[in-house]
Parts: C-alpha cells; structure tokens; sequence
C-alpha cells in the first residue's frame, strides 16, 4: 500500500531558480537516507548533476521560445510516495517509483527517483523537471491531478501484488497522527494517563487528587486554574485546556460523586526500548581536535551505552563472550540467508517480466520472421518489416541470453511470479526482524570487544611496571 502527495515547487522568497533545485534536490539525495546513493535513479538526466541539467534545459527553453521565467511560474515539481511498512524492499520501491514517474510524464520530462530509509516506512521522493526534454514546453499541473496520481500509484500497486488504500480520506494527517502507534506521546496526553491513574486511586477530595499527581512526580502550580508541569516538560498545563473531563469542575463533580470519569480511549504505546549505541572512542576523538567539554560529554555516554549493553546481555542470556559471539555468528548468518533469498526472488521476478514481454513480442512477429526467412533474408522486405524484425531477433536473444529452451507459457509465468511474489513478501518481513536483531547483536558485541580491548591493555602496563 503507497500514499502520494504531489507538490509544486517554486523559487521561493531570497532564492533564484538554480538555488530552489539545489535544495530540493540536495534534501531528496542525502547519502545517509538512499543508503549512500545506492537508492538514487535518474532518468533523462544523471542524478549527480541534475540540478545544472534542470537549469540548462530551462535556458535552452527560454531561447527556443522566447518566454521568461515569472515569479509564481513552477520549476519542477515533487512528488512524495509511501509504502506501509514491511510490505516492499528498496530497490521494489524504487522502480516502482520510476515507473510511476515515466507514466504520469509519459517519459517527456527528466526526473529523479530518491528511495529514503531512514524511516519506518520506505518512501520515494521523485522530482521532475518542468520543462521538458525538448525544451519547448513545461508540464502543466491540471485539475484533479492529485487524484490522477493516486489512481496510477493504485493501478501499479495492483500490478506489484501490493495493498491499495481502499477508501482514501480526502483530508490528510499531520506526520505523528500517520504514524499512529508509533507516534510518541504528547505531554497533555501522558497527563490525562496520569489524572486517569490518580482518579483510579480514590482520592477524597481535589487537594488528595493533586497530592497523587506530586507524587507522579507533576509539579503543581495552584491559584484561579490549577496547572500542572511534568519532569521534561517546559511549560506548565492548565486543566482547563485539557478537554472535557478534564477540567477542575468536571473533576472535583468527579470526586463528590456527582458524575463518573470517562478516561481518554486513546492508549499511550509503551515507550519502546532505547537502542544500543556504539561506544565513543575517546582518545581517537581527542586526536581529532576535540575539546574537555567533549571529553566530558562522551564519558557520559559511554557509562550510559555499557548500561544498556549489560543490559542487553542479562535479558537476552548472553553473559558468556563465546554464547555472544556464537548468537552474532547466527544472525549474520540468518541475514544473509534471506538477503540472498530476497535477491534470488528478485531476480528471477525481473527474468519473468523480460519473458513475459519478450514471447508476446515473438508471438506477435514470428510470422513476418518466417516470411522473411522464406524471402531469401531480402533488404526490400526488411526495409519493409524491420521494426518486427528487430523485436523478433531481439526476442530471441533475451531467450539466449537467459538460457531459455522451450517456451514457458505467459499463463505458468504468471503463477510463478505470483508464488514467488508471496515468497518474497514473507521472506521480507523475516528478513527487517534479522537484519534488526544483527545490528544490535553487532553493536553489543562491539562495544564488549570495547572494553575488553581496554582492560587487556591495562593489565599489561601493570605487569610492565610490576617487573621494573
């Protein structure tokens, strides 16, 4: 299943056009988020220098045509896709982010295909230059054209064997409400968790209910509207912006039996486990050019990333450096087991799109192949036939080259794309839970070898001195 939102740029206050794609364009290819560039694809265009090729064919479309760039005129346009987590690789969400593109511009403008990863859910930013290759006209945004783009997202999904969104809502979400669950509570709700929790208690008054709320650990400011400030919080709340049931009146009704407290239906995710980091080297660090205050502040996080490292081995049974290192061993292991399970689906996926493609246009052209071989190979005919000439020759050398004998039948090819499509899915799921489980078992392994490194080399300065 895949959103998209689709969003007209424009240069923008201070910023000229070549400034507007840079940044743009910069944004959707940070390394760090299309796992250093591998996620990147351009079409029309390299990737690296698109920003000075969307610049040149604007110049190249002023001199043709005679038109000026205006104020409020469009300079490419950015196209944001996302995909429900655990359902699609990457590299799936990358081409099918360009086959996207190519379709809804009909392949006349240059764009760039940008998959990011840094989230929980795989998204695609695809931006695409305004004016087209031939540089005599620009593409122009029409009405309904955000519908458009989620019917032919829909229609690739279905093609993909991927979920649609049955029933879109016409208004969207702001980010956190999209990530539901995963969103991390806000302060006024982790306060109506609170006042629910204190209420549960049966305080004998308001002043008793307040004194549970102390305790909690809210401080309490009282006067005309009593208000209430947690530990990482920077401003106190009041009750009275707390929504209904929430107010004093309603609570003290509350308290005095006059009324019963409905808590809020929403319930607050447990906080998920902070993730093992890898240890500072500090040394290396301080050679580097870095300050005491820095020194100060990697100490810090050291004790703090060996607590959850000692942690991680109470909890998960790994006390013993050879049970660590064996369970590490494992999960490469388990991850490059489904890694190339994924990769082998999604090749052999690619082979059957290219037969699939390659006996229909065999099918199509056989005949005239015949034709021509009965004509003596003639240049006449071949003038005549050749764009079925070429398909059929180049049918035949997909069938080489994929070492293909007898033909499959596009029926069979079906049920097998379908098959391995599910196998891929499955296998895809299992494979985010090992690839996650691998990281942290590296890092914790790292950070032992860590401090094992360190306390090997302490022991020998004191066997050195203990000898002088």
């Amino acid at each position: 299943m895949a959103t998209t939102r689709l969003m007209p740029l424009h240069t923008g206050k201070g910023r000229d056009v070549g400034t507007a794609i840079s940044d743009i364009i910069d944004y959707a290819e940070n390394p760090e988020k299309t796992d250093y560039g591998r996620l990147i694809t351009g079409y029309e265009c390299d990737s690296r220098t698109a920003d000075a090729e969307f610049l040149f064919s604007k110049r190249q479309y002023t001199g043709l045509t005679g038109r000026t760039h205006g104020s409020n005129d469009v300079i490419a346009y950015h196209l944001r896709q996302s995909f429900v987590p655990g359902e699609i690789t990457p590299e799936e969400a990358n081409r099918i982010g360009c086959e996207l593109a190519k379709r809804f511009t009909n392949g006349n403008h240059a764009f760039i295909v940008c998959t990011h990863i840094d989230k929980h859910h795989i998204h695609n930013h695809i931006i695409w230059n305004s004016t087209s290759l031939d540089c005599t006209r620009k593409f122009r945004n029409f009405w309904g054209s955000t519908r458009a783009v989620r019917r032919l997202n829909d229609t690739l999904c279905i093609e993909n064997g991927f979920s649609i969104v049955e029933n879109p809502q016409r208004h969207g979400k702001s980010y956190n409400k999209w990530m539901g669950d995963q969103a991390k509570p806000s302060n006024r709700e982790l306060l109506h968790v609170a006042i629910d929790a204190a209420l549960a208690q049966k305080p004998a008054d308001f002043d008793a209910l307040l004194k549970l709320l102390r305790d909690a650990g809210y401080e309490v400011k009282t006067g005309k509207i009593p208000a209430l400030r947690g530990k990482n919080q920077k401003r106190f709340i009041r009750l009275d912006t707390l929504g209904s049931g929430y107010g004093e009146a309603e609570l003290r009704a509350v308290l005095s039996g006059e009324k019963a407290h409905q808590p809020r239906k929403k319930i607050i995710q447990p906080m998920p486990r902070k993730q093992v980091n890898l240890l500072v080297d500090i040394q290396a660090k301080l050679r580097a050019g870095k300050g005491v205050g820095y020194e100060r502040w990697a100490k810090v996080f050291n004790l703090k990333q060996m607590a959850q490292t000692v942690n991680y081995l109470a909890e998960h049974s790994l006390l013993e450096y050879d049970v660590l290192a064996a369970k590490t061993a494992s999960a490469i292991a388990r991850y490059n087991e489904l890694s190339a399970q994924i990769k082998a689906a999604e090749k052999r996926l690619a082979e059957i799109a290219v037969l699939k493609t390659q006996i229909v246009n065999y099918a199509k052209t056989r005949d005239t192949y015949v034709a021509y071989h009965k004509a003596g190979y003639s240049k006449e005919f071949l003038e005549e036939h050749e764009s079925d000439i070429l398909l059929h020759r180049a049918a035949k050398k997909a069938f080489d080259v994929l070492k293909v004998k007898k033909l499959p039948t596009v029926k069979s090819l079906q049920a097998e794309y379908a098959a391995l499509l599910a196998e891929k899915k499955a296998a895809y799921a299992d494979y985010r839970k090992a690839r996650d489980e691998m990281r942290e078992l590296l890092t914790v392994k790292a950070n032992v070898d860590h401090l094992l490194g360190i306390d090997r080399s302490e022991s020998e300065k004191e066997k050195e001195h203990e000898q002088r």
